[in-house]
């Protein structure tokens, strides 16, 4: 599993996806988001802005599992 540190208390899925290297830009995530499962703590979600907290597990089909971390 991936860890994907953050500075922030939160991160959008979208922002994410681009950190994470799923996506190249910030412009591609709507369409990426529609057209890929992605799994968020287990449940399906597919909402670019949903709210990713430090702890959070996202699986994303084709890219692998990743945990949001606090940036040290």
């Amino acid at each position: 599993m991936k860890e994907i540190a953050i500075r922030t208390e939160y991160i959008e899925l979208g922002k994410f996806l681009k950190l994470a290297d799923c996506i190249s830009t910030g412009g591609q995530a709507k369409f990426f988001v529609q057209e890929t499962i992605i799994h968020i703590n287990g449940d399906v979600d597919n909402r670019r802005g949903r709210k990713l907290y430090v702890g959070d597990r996202v699986e994303v089909e084709g890219f692998g599992a990743f945990v949001v971390t606090a940036e040290k």
